[in-house]
């Protein structure tokens, strides 16, 4: 176990991911003054990074050698030489030293961390923050493409490839974002919590169907009064986009589906709705009659997730549909008419090469999807996934250059290009998830549940609805506030509370 020792409350998280990013292999524990004294008794004599932040110094003792981070000496070493003038590499500093001294403590960490590993991560020291969301509000701000590169480079050390990777996605999305509703619109959400089976890296809300169908009735008639409820609360308001996810929602019966379906077509108005997408996901809950009612339904997006198409891994990771399902559920998409298919590819489940990535996206590519999702595996604490590795070790998981570059090159041989981005904790490799789609086919509803710019809707168990709210700052421009509720995660428990759920929205989107 990596120990560190810590002084100060409200770094620890960004230490936490940054150790944990430089040693996968080892699990991380910072001590703070909060962590109960028994425990920083029996382990702080073993720590191996000690840190204590006084006044705007914070000081450093890695493996028995001291530092010193100063944020004067930092801005002294970092400033141009009296005479030289670069007013763009100037307002690049200026931007750096307002963000304070969180962010100088950062880059020092990094360093620190890097001296003693010689690993250098692609997105830098960037924890906690969606790394689009930097770009995306310098364009705001009109900012600079050199300005906002040498911003990720000096104050994240995120390197160029990256950096240029989060600024062309950000002005893809906002180029899409622009004919969206911010104040007067909204998107919706329903979640089906059923799956055929449950993945090994799986942490989402989702229960095998086997189960839980006695369950799934009761789950429509509750999502059904969630509809009513927030067809009542949303009225005058402009629906922009519709994603039904999981969980699996084929595993819904063909009639559910149509019930489902219905329901939601009867109270809301889709006159204005631009994406329409349903997550069909699981090959082994695809059939004609299922896609028939999501066509009928004018589902205008779906998606068929392989995540690999190396059959020894998906019998390893419990999917248990076979390559040949794959792709005939695809093929069998396409044939009802289906012109917007996405598929979602994880990259660094266990035991993987570089060949067999390779060999996954060749048989994509043949199939020719109109998107692709491309996942770093993340290790979810409460994933079989986790045990797993504690059992066969972290270096099974082999995520790395090469086969991100591989799954980019495959987007780019069908024609797709990257239009959203989004990183989690404990990513293999302290990679991405990268979104490529043709243009015409970017994903709407992916898009605006990682900016945060429209207030979208969440039914069912496990969801999470986000109020945004568009305010006037002091300074003249815009402050934007963010509410949430969230329903219970156990489908019984919805089920049984969902009096409670809907007035949890009634106060969150009262005027």
């Amino acid at each position: 176990m990596f120990i560190v020792d810590l002084n100060r409350e409200n770094f620890e998280y960004d230490v936490q991911a940054l150790v944990r990013a430089f040693y996968p292999e080892e699990q991380v524990q910072v001590l703070t003054p909060a962590t109960r004294e028994n425990t920083r008794r029996r382990l702080s004599g073993q720590a191996r990074l000690r840190i204590e932040i006084k006044d705007d110094v914070a000081e450093f003792v890695m493996d028995g050698e001291h530092s010193l981070y100063d944020p004067v000496k930092e801005k002294e070493a970092l400033a141009l030489p009296e005479g030289k003038e670069d007013g763009e590499r100037d307002a690049v500093l200026e931007e750096i030293w307002s963000r304070g001294f969180k962010d100088g403590f950062k880059r020092y960490l990094y360093a620190l961390l890097h001296h003693a590993t010689g690993k250098v991560l692609p997105w830098g020291n960037l924890t906690g923050i969606r790394p689009t969301k930097i770009a995306y509000g310098m364009l705001e701000q009109s900012r600079s493409d050199r300005f906002i590169l040498d911003y990720y480079r000096q104050n994240h050390y995120v390197s160029t490839e990256k950096a240029e990777l989060a600024l062309d996605i950000a002005k893809r999305e906002r180029r899409l974002l622009a004919g969206i509703h911010y104040r007067d619109g909204y998107s919706l959400y329903l979640g089906i919590p059923f799956c055929p089976t449950t993945c090994m890296y799986c942490s989402f809300t989702s229960f095998p169907i086997a189960g839980y169908r006695n369950l799934v009735e009761k789950y429509i008639d509750c999502l059904i009064r969630e509809m009513e409820l927030t067809a009542e609360l949303m009225k005058g308001k402009i629906l922009d986009s519709v994603y039904i996810g999981g969980g699996t929602p084929t595993t819904l019966e063909p009639g559910q589906l149509d019930r489902l379906l219905s329901a939601l077509q009867e109270r809301f108005d889709f006159s204005s709705v631009q994406e329409f997408t349903v997550e069909a996901g699981r090959a082994d809950s695809i059939t004609e009659e299922k896609l028939k009612e999501l066509y009928d339904h004018g589902v205008s997006r779906i998606s068929v997730n392989p995540q690999t198409m190396k059959q020894e891994t998906l019998d390893m990771i419990g999917r248990k549909a076979s390559v040949e399902q794959v792709e005939r559920a695809f093929a069998l998409a396409r044939e009802m008419g289906f012109d917007n298919i996405n598929m979602d590819l994880i990259l660094g489940l266990p035991g993987e090469s570089a060949q067999d990535v390779q060999y996954t996206v060749d048989r994509v590519v043949r199939m020719r999807p109109d998107s692709l999702t491309v996942h770093s595996l993340a290790i979810k604490r409460a994933s079989r996934l986790n045990q797993w590795i504690q059992e066969n070790g972290v270096s099974m998981l082999r995520n790395t250059d090469e086969t991100m570059e591989i799954a980019a090159q495959g987007a780019g041989r069908l024609g797709l290009v990257p239009y959203y981005l989004y990183r989690q904790k404990n990513m293999s490799g302290n990679f991405e998830n990268v979104g490529y789609a043709r243009e015409g086919k970017l994903g709407l509803y992916n898009i605006l549940i990682m900016e945060e710019v429209q207030t979208i809707v969440a039914l069912g168990a496990g969801s999470i609805s986000k109020k945004v709210s568009y305010q006037a700052a002091q300074d003249g421009g815009e402050s934007v506030l963010i509410e949430r509720c969230e329903n219970v995660k156990e489908v019984a428990q919805y089920i049984e509370r969902i009096g409670e759920m809907i007035e949890r929205k009634r106060v969150l989107f009262r005027d």
